[in-house]
């Protein structure tokens, strides 16, 4: 399929999608290159501004929900062909940012498709969790289900006319819907910048709820995506790497912001806080930076996917360990100790209710998220 890559109605760049793959593989003229996705141009050397097509591919690809995601096989079985070729049917609409591709000769525009502003089709979201759809003769893949990251099951809906987004929860202790509720309030008791996500329990079965924080005029920039515009230094951390890149681009706040993150990820044991799950937020129209995102997608936390509660968990993104990740923060003047009394009596009662986490597990949560917090107290405080 021959289309143009779009953002909102500006042409990008002309591409041809294959028809068998759903890949990009082709690239044609370049329209207005300070549009592109971030990442897909090199960004310094003499190659600077030259799209590299593998990078594009891969911005692409990386859209559609990933091949690790729980039950996909299933679903792909119900949709009768690969996630990557479904992108297209769907135009590769998100509701993370502004991008989509518009078939030659097609005409659209982004005031007729986008599913910020348009209603969209539940039938992937319930072939995502399980459910028949209204017509699975005519399925309508209209729906920015296609383009949901993570490996957690999830689908959009519309609720008085907010998009929200509804997670999952895995086998076994089902703790993720429990676990964002838990980072909402550890959040809120700091004053960390957060998305709040609320409980629900739908056929007994545990689900959170987050409203969508991008809007039509902003778009979501991840971490990995901004870094990559950025030579790394041959013996620079990642740490150093990421702050740098955020100061090329002039960035404010973004050291004290990624420090209340790696505080409350300690806090929480959080082992899934990667390079994708956390980044920034940017005008679609004038492109101009406005900060970085509140903190969102904190499920993979709190020991959830081991029977043993407590102990030092596996980290992402700075340092393969919490408590080394940890000794990156310089600033702990924001850190309230006594805004987290009576943490444990909340999360416990959190847990109240839960079918798969019982009243001694909820316990020890509780006393080991309790533990994370004193031993702040003791290597930062008692001095």
């Amino acid at each position: 399929m021959k289309c143009t890559l779009m953002h909102k109605n500006i042409p990008v760049i002309d591409i041809t999608i294959s028809d068998i793959t759903g890949g990009i593989e082709k690239k044609g003229t370049l329209h207005n290159p300070e549009h592109l996705p971030f990442g897909v141009a090199i960004h310094y050397g003499n190659d600077k501004g030259n799209v590299v097509l593998s990078e594009l591919h891969k911005w692409w690809v990386s859209r559609s929900i990933p091949a690790s995601r729980d039950g996909l096989r299933e679903v792909i079985d119900n949709l009768g062909g690969s996630i990557d070729v479904l992108l297209s049917k769907c135009y590769g609409l998100s509701l993370s940012d502004q991008y989509w591709v518009c078939p030659t000769g097609s005409g659209l525009r982004w005031e007729a498709v986008n599913f910020f502003d348009n209603e969209f089709s539940s039938d992937v979201g319930e072939i995502l969790f399980g459910q028949e759809p209204v017509n699975p003769d005519k399925i309508d893949f209209r729906s920015p289900d296609i383009t949901s990251e993570g490996n957690l099951r999830k689908r959009w809906i519309i609720v008085d006319g907010r998009r929200v987004l509804l997670k999952d929860s895995y086998a076994a202790f089902m703790q993720e819907p429990y676990n964002e509720v838990i980072a909402t309030i550890v959040c809120k008791r700091l004053g960390i910048k957060h998305i709040p996500y609320t409980l629900n329990i739908i056929r007994n079965k545990p689900y959170s709820m987050c409203d969508n924080f991008i809007t039509q005029d902003t778009e979501l920039v991840s971490a990995y995506r901004l870094t990559k515009t950025v030579r790394q230094g041959n013996h620079e951390s990642n740490f150093v790497h990421f702050l740098r890149s955020a100061d090329e681009y002039s960035m404010k706040g973004v050291r004290l912001f990624v420090e209340q993150m790696i505080v409350l990820d300690y806090i929480i044991a959080n082992y899934d806080r990667h390079w994708v799950n956390f980044g920034f937020i940017r005008n679609a129209e004038t492109l101009d930076w406005l900060g970085m995102a509140p903190i969102f997608d904190s499920g993979s936390s709190l020991w959830g996917d081991s029977v043993r509660v407590g102990g030092d968990v596996e980290s992402k993104a700075f340092n393969k360990s919490h408590s080394n990740q940890l000794k990156l923060v310089r600033d702990f003047s924001w850190f309230d100790l006594d805004a987290l009394n009576g943490i444990d009596a909340e999360i416990i009662e959190i847990f109240k209710g839960s079918d798969t986490v019982d009243e001694k597990r909820s316990e020890a949560i509780a006393e080991a998220v309790v533990s994370r917090i004193k031993q702040i107290e003791v290597d930062f405080f008692d001095h």
